[in-house]
Parts: structure tokens; C-alpha cells; sequence
């Protein structure tokens, strides 16, 4: 059962989160072999603002525990965590990203809220862009609330676009890399 998690930075806690980069490293070793995706997110200005994980674990109880344990958190870094079931619409690791880390494009973390009828829950048609797509759920999985997409684009603009506007209450666009030990 896979979980998308954010975690989300509080404002001024960039020298917190850098005293704790091996803790948080160490952390996450431990789930190296769960882990679909991972890595940071900044603003347009490059400012670290946060974290995703994509994590195959097994269950919503593990999925907080992963979230919530995590050295960064406990220490009070972040604001808030967003932890939401997740379905893989690519079938594939991002570093199974035809890409690779290396690619020319810049990388976006789109998060699209939605409620009511699912919306994207096929990814659009040049998935050769696409590091990684899927829905967010409610915790049994039988609610859609929402779409997360990491994305290789040329732009936050065309990034976006890999959602359809009118379907979500809110989309965020936020500069994205490949995380992990290399």
C-alpha cells in the first residue's frame, strides 16, 4: 500500500533542518527499500520549503509512523504533513524516470485538491515527462482527494498543466529535485 507525504517546512527552520540532515538521511536509509520516490521542494527563489515521500508501507498506521517519526518533525521543523493513500498511475520508481535524475528539464511537484468526482486519474498522454503520478485518497482508499505529480517541464507553468484547472480546489506548483543518498 503506497502513501504520498509532505512535509511541509515552518518558516525559519532551514538551520534546524540542516543540524538534522543526517538524522533525517539515517531516517530514511532505514526505508530505502520502500521509498518510490523522494526529495525536496523549494520555492522559485531555491528556499527549501519541504519534503516528499512516496513510501510503500502497510497501512495508514505505518504511514503516520513513517510521517510523524521522522528526526525533522519530532524536532519541529515542519508546520504541517500531509499524508494521503496514493495509486501509482506509472507503474514505475522515479529512478525508473526514462529521464534519470540528470535530465535537461526543471522538476515541479504539482499537488492538486480536489473533492467530489475523481479527476486525472489517467496521466496525460506524454507520460515521458512524468517522474511520478497518482491520486491521493482517503486512508481505506475508497475516497479520490486529490492528484500529485512530479513532473520534468520547461516552465511551473506547463508543469500545471499536467492537471486539469477546473477539477481541483487548489493546485500548488513548487520546484522539485531527486532526493536520496547518491
Amino acid at each position: 500500500m503506497e502513501f504520498f507525504c509532505y512535509h511541509r517546512d515552518r518558516t525559519g527552520s532551514l538551520p534546524l533542518r540542516e543540524a538534522l540532515g543526517e538524522a533525517h538521511w539515517s531516517y530514511m536509509d532505514t526505508y530505502a527499500e520502500r521509498l518510490r520516490a523522494r526529495g525536496p521542494v523549494f520555492t522559485a527563489d531555491d528556499v527549501l520549503v519541504g519534503s516528499v515521500h512516496i513510501v510503500d508501507l502497510p497501512g495508514p498506521d505505518a504511514a503516520r509512523a513513517f510521517a510523524f517519526d521522522e528526526p525533522c518533525y519530532q524536532a519541529g521543523a515542519y508546520r504541517d504533513v500531509l499524508v494521503r493513500r496514493w495509486r501509482d498511475a506509472l507503474g514505475r520508481t522515479m529512478w525508473e524516470f526514462p529521464g534519470g535524475p540528470d535530465d535537461d528539464g526543471d522538476r515541479y511537484l504539482v499537488l492538486g485538491l480536489g473533492e467530489g468526482a475523481a479527476a486525472d486519474l489517467e496521466p496525460p498522454a506524454d507520460r515521458d515527462r512524468l517522474i511520478a503520478y497518482g491520486s491521493l485518497l482517503s486512508d481505506d482508499g475508497g475516497t479520490w482527494v486529490g492528484t500529485a505529480a512530479l513532473v520534468s517541464a520547461p516552465d511551473a507553468d506547463s508543469a500545471r498543466a499536467v492537471l486539469t484547472e477546473d477539477r481541483y480546489t487548489d493546485i500548488e506548483v513548487h520546484h522539485w529535485q531527486f532526493g536520496g543518498r547518491r
